[in-house]
């Protein structure tokens, strides 16, 4: 990681998280706080989950240009536009990458909870994860501020979730196009939530006021699809189309 040493930057850091949630090393200023930019988008794809699991949204409700859902928002296959809310594909039609889908979340999960977009992240994700030196002021697509040592909590509860996390894996669905897979691949990378544990509290979220969803089982499918993997979680995302 020293080579980043001679990158021709100010300032860089740099982090390495085992699958198992251990930090293998780190390098640099940990502590300093970078822009996120498009690293935003994993935080508030988080989010969305909790806000999932808590029953503030579904995963297949319309939101987004029409015939859009949450689902499709997540997986950047909404039709929308790379920076602007203009239709350019029918939505789960092909993947096009959006940070004017993000936007569309954020304001979705704002109405449907009832919490500006910015205070859920940080009630939902940044403060259950220690996360204090990350901060949303603006877009949930490219507007987040946080450091390497926040990012680490973050990259070690998406690989190796604690009992305690709040959310679950929704289970994954088969995809109706090459682009869909893709995207939720990517998702995936970015936001896994699964092997989370499955006895949970009934306790309403302080959010919502709704109690959290009952655990779900993977389908046999996927069950066989994560054996065949060799992946001991299940192997999807909730934007799984």
């Amino acid at each position: 990681m020293r080579i980043i040493d001679t990158w021709p930057v100010p300032t860089a850091a740099a982090a390495v998280v085992r699958a198992d949630g251990t930090v293998l090393g780190t390098h640099g200023p940990t502590a300093h706080r970078f822009p996120l930019a498009s690293v935003t988008k994993p935080l508030a794809a988080y989010a969305a989950l909790v806000a999932y699991e808590e029953g503030a949204i579904e995963l297949d409700e319309p939101a987004g240009p029409e015939g859009s859902t949450v689902r499709h928002l997540l997986a950047h296959t909404s039709g929308l536009a790379f920076d602007e809310h203009r239709v350019t594909a029918p939505p789960g039609n092909r993947r096009l990458y959006s940070n004017a889908g993000f936007d569309v979340l954020g304001d979705h999960i704002a109405k449907a909870s009832g919490i500006p977009f910015a205070e859920y992240l940080r009630q939902a994700v940044l403060e259950p994860l220690n996360m204090a030196s990350t901060s949303l002021d603006g877009s949930p697509a490219r507007d987040g501020v946080s450091t390497v040592d926040d990012l680490v909590r973050f990259a070690a509860e998406v690989q190796a979730p604690a009992s305690s996390t709040p959310v679950r894996s929704s289970k994954p669905r088969a995809s109706s196009t090459r682009a869909s897979r893709a995207s939720c691949r990517a998702t995936a990378t970015r936001a896994r939530t699964t092997g989370a544990s499955a006895s949970r509290s009934a306790t309403p979220s302080p959010r919502t006021g709704r109690a959290p969803r009952p655990p779900r089982r993977p389908s046999a499918t996927s069950a066989s699809r994560a054996r065949s993997s060799g992946s001991t979680r299940w192997p999807g995302s909730p934007a799984w189309r």
